[in-house]
């Protein structure tokens, strides 16, 4: 643990923290604006006669099953796509642009969202054909079956990430600078990981915000800074949050977050499967296999999804506390960790103390305001020579381990 030099510079800005709060009671307003909507077309098609026709409509284009059940997953789909694309453009351009966090043009924005629905699209369209046919030849554990085929997406697309899914939105390019990437690459060699490399992503070209990540799988697994913390944080704030990515490594966060998020899908199709099944027969459906009750079962999950959202959260705050804990143990730097997170929420307008219910719901990550005193209590307790609870002075941590809310790193 290194002895810290690191100036008091930089304060929490207020006039961006009522902007931040602006800012985030638009965020919640629009999650909420896009679950009813979203729910509402859902209900519409199946209550109305929208669904069996489009499954009827589907039907005499083709009677294979295969082709019924992408042409109607295709449609509906692009149906709640167009529906919702004007609260997209609000969250996405036109909300960021008002505030100052976004740095593209319409026209870009608009190829990126398109680009973003037609991964979707193919996606959703593979684990839709699987799906129903699990339901058509195993209908009493299609859903144990459809988990274990979801945790393995999961786990080929962490993998993949890096390589071919974050390159179809941002450039990614090895850090040149080689003073700060020796003293990465040491950071790496004292905690014992190993990984492909620190790379920099070229966030400024969507945004002023800054943002840094562990991304990846085994050989495909690296640090990834955003050029806009490169650009704004000095050398002791940007190793501080190398650590905390640090941490997520050590603590083998990924794989935590992929079975915690595979217990949800367990449960959550498990659900399905109860609810669906009672209603469908109430609707006058014989099956669930039906393409028709597409809508039931996507409306039954995501209602059990926005219940599950809390206790999701919860788990990734843990997750990220003890990642703040491994970077302030790891550096011993709490005043350049500290300062980061000021600069943080500053820059990227994240509020500093949420309402206690706000955060519990909606943030992935600790709130900026506990991160900051985290780190004020670390410094106090470095001072008396103790260390943190559960840790030792000096040594590696050892714990194992809608974008509305939460405050990024």
């Amino acid at each position: 643990m290194e002895t810290e030099k690191h100036p008091s510079t930089v304060e929490i800005d207020p006039r961006r923290q009522e902007r931040a709060r602006q800012y985030a009671r638009l965020r919640r307003r629009l999650f909420v604006a896009e679950l009813g909507i979203g729910g509402l077309y859902l209900l519409a098609m199946l209550v109305g006669s929208g669904s069996e026709r489009l499954k009827i409509a589907a039907t005499a284009l083709s009677p294979e099953i295969i082709v019924v059940v992408g042409l109607y997953f295709v449609v509906l789909d692009l149906g709640y796509a167009a529906l919702l694309f004007p609260l997209s453009l609000f969250g996405g351009f036109v909300l960021p642009t008002y505030f100052g966090l976004s740095t593209q043009r319409f026209v870009s924005w608009l190829f990126d969202w398109a680009k973003g629905i037609c991964i979707a699209l193919v996606f959703g369209l593979v684990l839709i054909e699987i799906l129903y046919y699990f339901l058509t030849t195993m209908p009493a554990y299609w859903w144990l079956a459809m988990s274990l085929i979801i945790l393995l997406f999961t786990v080929v697309l962490s993998n993949l990430a890096p390589i071919v899914l974050v390159p179809l939105f941002y450039r990614l390019t090895p850090l040149k600078d080689r003073a700060l990437a020796q003293s990465l690459v040491r950071m790496a060699e004292r905690s014992r990981t190993s990984v492909r490399g620190v790379w920099v992503m070229n966030l400024s070209s969507k945004t002023t915000a800054a943002n840094a990540a562990l991304m990846g799988l085994g050989n495909t697994r690296r640090i990834v800074l955003g050029d806009t913390l490169l650009d704004r944080y000095d050398s002791d704030e940007i190793e501080t949050i190398f650590a905390h990515e640090l941490g997520h490594h050590v603590h083998a966060d990924i794989p935590k977050m992929i079975a915690e998020q595979s217990i949800v899908t367990l449960v959550g199709l498990y659900v399905v499967d109860f609810a669906a099944s009672w209603t469908a027969g109430k609707l006058g459906y014989s099956s669930l296999a039906d393409v028709a009750m597409l809508p039931l079962l996507a409306l039954v999950f995501a209602i059990f999804a926005l219940f599950a959202l809390p206790i999701a959260n919860t788990f990734s705050r843990s997750l990220e506390r003890q990642a703040d804990e491994y970077a302030l143990e790891f550096t011993g730097k709490a005043q350049a960790f500290k300062q980061a997170m000021i600069k943080l929420a500053n820059q990227n307008l994240a509020e500093l103390d949420p309402a206690g219910w706000v955060e519990f719901v909606f943030y992935d990550h600790p709130s900026v305001g506990k991160r900051i005193r985290l780190a004020e209590h670390f410094a106090l307790v470095r001072q008396s020579g103790n260390a943190l609870p559960g840790k030792h002075p000096g040594k590696l941590s050892g714990t194992d381990q809608s974008d509305v809310g939460g405050n990024g790193l």
